[in-house]
């Protein structure tokens, strides 16, 4: 126990107590079979990234389920980690060979790993120290980094048994094409941004028709050089009877098939579409129902070979554009450009929009699909919001083959071997490939595939890779059986496809036992996105999105957390500003200064337990705010494990902050003021704030865990050398034994003596009497009500800031407001010069009168009304709703006067 300072300083606390955390091994998760275990596996960060708004809404509210879970007596274990981020990295680092005048092929591949490692290690893990800022509680000893030898393993051991299986094959297939990265790209590393183009229109002769035209309408005439066909809807009467028939590719000229397709909306541009089966996938599908030929016009680097011609042979995509469309027109079959606003896909890291693109890749069946819907839909995993099942169900019922290779070095290289010397390679044939975690014993007579695996294939692993499969020992060492399933999983709705969905069947296919034992978790709660105020998605390049650092550093780390959370509705989107920060600072400081006001207010007895607490309670003395603020600390706890139950964050922190600012600061420290003076009341007083603090500090903790560890030992609470979180923050049922329960009627009054309070400032205020203290209030309700302010008319005086409450009958001439126990008159007679006041508000009253009548007469005006934009005329009216009220207000004070 130590003397509480007078003001909060978070970065001493929070330094002082996460060094204490890591060193007693307070993070650290064990095996005990006597308790619960409880599990969760951190959506590994880029190793290359920062912690962001986003990181601290997510890892917050792991942080509160992991501190929660060891509240409750559980064995818990949050594993952290990082991923490697193929792309992201290798794009950085190859940044930096550039700046140096060399490339990534110049050095080779094992030179290029070695910068890539060094980078890593000098630049990487930046986020996992901030995420300690944060508070984040994870097994640190347990850290993993997805390219750690034993995680790689797990991934080569994975892909061998899918290969073995017959879901990994090898085949050309139309992918999302980085021409910067030169790579392939997974559909979550490209970026839809809304851009202002053009939209083309041109005609093609029919050649059975001369000097006739079929008119098409497309946004990349650059690709006119790969057309094989022109496609139209069977059904459309327009173009029904030109199927089967041919029309001349202006360039380089040749004579295409028209043909008939469903997929071609006729509703859409001329109907018409030309059909470029290499660069684009829905052009794909429809050659490939067709059997069209495939013309390949451009090199990886979407530069044009010498298939797009002559003309356009070396150019890049927006030069051959512009010569396209030039050359339309000079052939006379440019009809006309329009803007066209449309999507367009951007590579995540190239910053350049996508190129779909024929290419030999690797591909994986996925497994378990059916198993992956039914362990949702059975509820064996639970989403939260649910809503997000039908996202997930939908996803499943139309999924795709996944491309998993990648054409970069920085990852996990593909475990595939060909045979040296074998002029056409066969695939299906061991003798000309071979397959494994290890190389081939005469490893000098194959050559390994170039390419990577895509991160995630490493990722859908996380949750059992990292705890030692699939070697039995190290499974064994790192408690897989214990552990496993994970309880909890907290990540964006964004990844449901490329994560959340892929480890399930990940866990489905490769974990032992029955389902229930082999899904990787049994709850995914969904975060919203954070907004800014205006609504628009946080980002570096709208300079919306604050430092969290900086944050941390203004208004401490538990600011932040209950700042965050508190505005963080479940699996909605988040609008942030600092104020929200600023509301948890605050909240900080009065739960500082509440601590303290009670070290200052009496002696400390001993805290350590509720059992100790109580005993220093005579049940004698408990009064009706006693057992009332004891009640609502009861009902708060309860609701709180609903809450917990149904992951309502945000309804957690405002109920603590309700409790603690309103119910305990606002009225119970203030009454119990008086009492501080009675010896004989004094001790039950302080041993009830000393049972509300300690209470209202274990349920805090979770969500502030510094300031309420700091607390928690300043006033006693937790004996020597123990921590908080080992705690249970539950009470009620040693409080009933100890002969202290839950009294409604008790909490119903202390309610209906807070709303006249209440009420009466907010008269007083009305007639500019906030800080008079002389006033006199009338009141008038039945007989038990009216007894009910009677009894307690010294307590409400003084915080009403009244001279006298008189019980009456019936009351006029007094200005009045309604509260739950009656009816609240202000007495003006001696406290207004009605005579002055009746003046000033007069002069409003003329004011609001011309306002009114000026607003009316542009509303009544027609020219203003047909010319001004809707919200100006919607503001005028408001505005003029707003002088209505004002003045009925302001009449009805002067009918008082």
């Amino acid at each position: 126990m130590s003397e509480i300072s007078k003001a909060y300083n978070p970065s001493e606390v929070e330094n002082k107590w996460y060094a204490k955390w890591v060193a007693e091994g307070c993070f650290e998760g064990r095996p005990d079979s006597s308790k619960e275990a409880y599990s969760i596996v951190i959506p590994p960060p880029n190793v290359t990234g920062v912690l962001t708004m986003g990181h601290v809404l997510n890892n917050t509210i792991q942080d509160i389920l992991i501190r929660r879970a060891r509240q409750l007596g559980k064995s818990a274990i949050w594993i952290p980690g990082t991923d490697h981020a193929g792309v992201a990295t290798q794009t950085k680092v190859e940044k930096v060979l550039r700046q140096e005048g060399t490339s990534a092929r110049k050095l080779g591949r094992e030179k290029f790993i070695e910068r890539a490692k060094d980078w890593r290690d000098k630049h990487g893990g930046i986020i996992i120290e901030q995420l300690k800022k944060l508070g984040a509680s994870c097994d640190w000893s347990r850290l993993v980094h997805t390219l750690d030898d034993d995680y790689s393993e797990a991934v080569l051991t994975a892909f061998v048994k899918l290969y073995k299986q017959g879901y990994i094959y090898r085949g050309k297939r139309m992918v999302n094409w980085c021409p910067v990265n030169l790579t392939a790209l997974s559909d979550e590393e490209v970026i839809m941004k809304h851009e202002a183009g053009k939209f083309y229109k041109m005609k093609y002769e029919i050649a059975e028709e001369p000097g006739k035209y079929l008119e098409i309408c497309t946004t990349r005439p650059e690709t006119i050089m790969g057309d094989t066909a022109v496609a139209v809807n069977p059904d459309d009467e327009r173009y029904a009877h030109l199927i089967g028939k041919h029309c001349w590719r202006p360039f380089p000229r040749a004579k295409i098939k028209i043909i008939g397709d469903k997929y071609v909306d006729m509703s859409f541009g001329t109907g018409a579409l030309k059909i470029t089966p290499a660069h684009d996938p829905a052009d794909f599908e429809i050659g490939q129902r067709h059997n069209l030929e495939i013309i390949d016009i451009m090199n990886p680097d979407a530069t044009m070979n010498e298939l797009a011609g002559e003309d356009f042979k070396g150019l890049n995509r927006e030069d051959a554009r512009k010569l396209a469309v030039q050359k339309l027109k000079d052939l006379g079959l440019l009809i006309e450009v329009q803007d066209y606003e449309h999507n367009v896909g951007y590579s995540e890291r190239g910053d350049v929009p996508i190129e779909p693109r024929l290419s030999d890749q690797w591909f994986l069946k996925y497994p378990k699909i059916e198993e992956a819907k039914k362990a949702v839909e059975s509820g064996l995993i639970k989403f939260w919001p649910q809503r997000w099942e039908k996202t997930y169900t939908h996803w499943l019922d139309n999924i795709r083959d996944w491309c998993i290779s990648r054409q970069i070095w920085w990852g996990h290289r593909i475990p595939v071997w060909y045979k040296k010397g074998v002029e056409k390679i066969d695939l299906k044939n061991p003798e000309h490939v071979y397959v494994g975690v290890n190389p081939p014993a005469d490893k000098e007579n194959w050559v390994q595939d170039e390419d990577s695996l895509d991160t995630w294939a490493s990722s859908w692993l996380w949750p059992f890779a990292t705890m030692g499969w699939p070697d039995k020992k190290a499974m064994e060492d790192k408690s897989l059986k214990y552990f496993y399933p994970t309880s909890d999983l907290v990540t964006g709705p964004d990844i449901i496809f490329f994560w959340v969905a892929r480890m399930i069947m990940a866990g489905l296919e490769f974990m032992d036992g029955d389902d229930a034992h082999k899904i990787p978790f049994k709850n995914v709660y969904f975060t919203g996105i954070i907004r800014d105020m205006q609504g628009r998605k946080m980002s570096k390049s709208l300079g919306n999105s604050p430092d969290p650092l900086e944050i941390i550093a203004k208004y401490g780390a538990d600011g932040l957390r209950f700042g965050v959370m508190n505005c963080a509705p479940q699996g909605q989107d988040i609008l942030f500003s600092e104020e929200r920060v600023e509301l948890g600072r605050n909240f900080c400081n009065k739960l500082w200064n509440a601590c303290r006001f009670r070290q200052m207010s009496g002696e400390i007895a001993d805290n350590s337990s509720v059992e100790k607490i109580v005993s220093r309670i005579d049940k004698s003395k408990l009064d009706s705010d006693d057992l009332a603020v004891l009640t609502s600390l009861i009902n708060a706890s309860k609701a709180i494990d609903k809450d917990y139950e149904e992951y309502q964050f945000n309804s957690i922190t405002q109920r603590l902050y309700s409790f603690f600012w309103t119910d305990f600061c606002d009225w119970y420290l203030e009454v119990s003021k008086s009492r501080l003076s009675d010896e004989s009341a004094k001790q039950t007083v302080l041993a009830v704030q000393d049972l509300c603090l300690r209470s209202l500090i274990l349920m805090l903790h979770p969500f502030m865990p510094f300031i309420t560890e700091e607390l928690w030992h300043s006033m006693g609470f937790g004996k020597d050398g123990d921590f908080i979180q080992n705690e249970n923050p539950h009470f009620e049922e040693k409080l009933a034994s100890l002969g202290i329960k839950a009294d409604e009627n008790a909490l119903k009054t202390t309610e209906g003596l807070r709303d006249f309070a209440t009420k009466a400032r907010a008269l007083k205020a009305q007639y500019k009497l906030a800080s008079k203290r002389d006033v006199k209030l009338y009141f008038s309700s039945d007989k038990e009500k009216s007894k009910i302010v009677a009894e307690n008319s010294e307590k409400l005086k003084k915080i009403a800031g009244a001279a006298s409450i008189e019980i009456k009958a019936e009351v006029s001439d007094c200005p009045a407001t309604i509260c739950a126990l009656g009816t609240i008159y202000l007495d003006l007679s001696n406290s207004v010069d009605a005579a002055a006041e009746k003046k000033r508000l007069g002069k409003e009253k003329e004011k609001l009168e011309s306002l009114i009548k000026s607003t009316n007469a542009r509303l009544s005006n027609e020219a203003f009304v047909s010319k001004a934009p809707a919200n100006v005329i919607e503001g005028a009216k408001k505005q003029l709703a707003q002088y209505q009220e004002k003045l009925a207000e302001i009449e009805k004070l002067l009918a008082n006067l």
